[in-house]
């Protein structure tokens, strides 16, 4: 049973303003002492990282796509146990979700498997009366979704508040909060969205701030803390990782982390522990050496690309990452690790585990990603069907006679990725929560 009070914090498209009025909740209503639990619809790495230094807890995503629909309240209510309040900021548009899938993976869709009131965050910048319109139509297209309140974003002036409250009343959905037009926060972004807190750790802190500043006071934190407080209760079950029995030493599972390697689901680490592994985090910028006892290595997303100077100049690692998987012991790389795997990133040396260059290309690859396992590996056995995500801009060339890793059906027909020895490298990211299964198997593997 699930009884933490909660919103979905959304918005009729995106750059509306949703990141900062949740992340802001998060920092005030944490500044009154609750305990929040962050969490973000989709696939996204970098927004959580946000939740996490307002919160004080790890930030989680729910994904219906990679993980179905059936656990988006059972991983809720994992990553909410002993909260008071839970904040979900949504993704893109409210009814915006995997390509061509009805509403799957949508904010309204994730709204509907909590039963959590939605807020919806109005850019106001450029309307008045039409706003009334606009939250009428958000507001009535599903009468599943409940909309709970508006929160008006780049407000111009008093005028203008008055203007959109009027226009609003006949709506009958209250104004939960009114911000002003003001310089933006300090957010900045480049090619995969925000900066990473890991990159910027005392500006983030400093931006986090200002944001729970400006919600504080422009909203009505009282009455949106009633709202959450009227969800329902919830009737599912808490999910949690299968834990194992455990005779012996556990073996080392070195995680790559610091800040050219900030993609990584909560979740992961705590199934690697709960299969029985020791999970030890390490710095590719900073450590010469691999955590003592490494037996597997996980390598997940990040920024290599703007590492790449800094990683190259590492040779003290590369070497030890190069000796433990030509050793055969289980790598497991996702994207940013799949170019740290390679010969070169941009002309700079890497690892040279897989023969293949890597390279920063103008192309954005983004989308959500059926894959088969074409041969066995120490992920997953030949056969095994999962959902995961593609998100970059560097492009990879393999050298003659790689094995691939995935047959990907969705949204072409295509072969990506490597399985080399222990090595199993891809561009796709997956979420381990849906297929408890890999992170057993891979630790299973490191056991020898």
């Amino acid at each position: 049973m699930v009884s933490v009070p909660r919103l979905v914090i959304a918005a009729p498209a995106s750059g509306s303003g949703k990141t900062t009025v949740a992340t802001g909740l998060m920092a005030a209503f944490a500044g009154r002492g609750l305990a929040v639990s962050p969490h973000k619809v989709g696939p996204d790495y970098i927004d959580p990282g946000y939740h996490a230094l307002a919160t004080g807890r790890p930030g989680r995503n729910l994904d219906a796509y990679m993980c179905g629909p059936e656990l988006i309240a059972p991983l809720f209510a994992h990553g909410s146990a002993g909260c008071e309040l839970a904040v979900v900021e949504g993704v893109m548009g409210l009814y915006d979700g995997a390509s061509g899938q009805g509403e799957l993976a949508s904010t309204a869709q994730v709204s509907k498997l909590l039963r959590a009131p939605v807020v919806l965050v109005v850019d106001a910048s450029s309307q008045s009366r039409s706003v009334a319109a606009l939250v009428h139509g958000f507001a009535s297209w599903d009468p599943e979704v409940r909309i709970g309140g508006v929160i008006l974003n780049k407000v111009a002036s008093d005028r203008h508040e008055a203007l959109l409250r009027e226009a609003l009343d006949e709506s009958g959905l209250p104004v939960l909060g009114v911000l002003r037009r003001a310089p933006q926060v300090a957010t900045p972004s480049r090619h995969l969205g925000l900066v990473p807190v890991a990159e910027r750790q005392a500006d983030a802190v400093d931006a986090v701030r200002a944001m729970g500043e400006r919600v504080r006071e422009g909203c009505d934190l009282d009455a949106l803390l009633a709202l959450a407080r009227s969800a329902p209760v919830l009737p599912e079950e808490v999910w949690e990782p299968e834990r194992v029995a455990v005779v012996g030493p556990r073996p080392v599972v070195a995680v790559a982390g610091g800040a050219a390697f900030t993609f990584a689901y909560a979740e992961h680490a705590e199934l690697l522990t709960a299969a029985g592994a020791e999970v030890a985090v390490f710095d590719p910028l900073r450590d010469e050496e691999l955590p003592a006892g490494t037996a597997g290595l996980v390598i997940g997303g990040g920024f290599p690309e703007v590492y790449a100077p800094e990683l190259s100049a590492n040779v003290a690692l590369r070497g030890a990452v190069t000796a433990l998987a030509r050793a055969g012991a289980p790598v497991a790389a996702e994207c940013a690790g799949l170019l740290y795997l390679a010969r070169e990133l941009d002309g700079r040396p890497m690892c040279g585990v897989l023969d293949a260059s890597a390279r920063m290309s103008g192309r954005l690859t983004l989308g959500y990603r059926q894959a088969v396992a074409l041969t066995d590996s120490v992920l997953a056995a030949a056969g095994t069907r999962l959902r995961g995500h593609e998100f970059h801009r560097t492009v990879l060339e393999p050298g003659a006679g790689a094995t691939p890793a995935w047959g990907l059906h969705q949204p072409e027909r295509r072969v990506e990725g490597f399985v080399q020895g222990g090595v199993h490298a891809s561009y796709v990211h997956t979420h381990w929560a849906a297929s408890p299964s890999v992170a057993r198997r891979f630790v299973e593997r490191c056991r020898g």
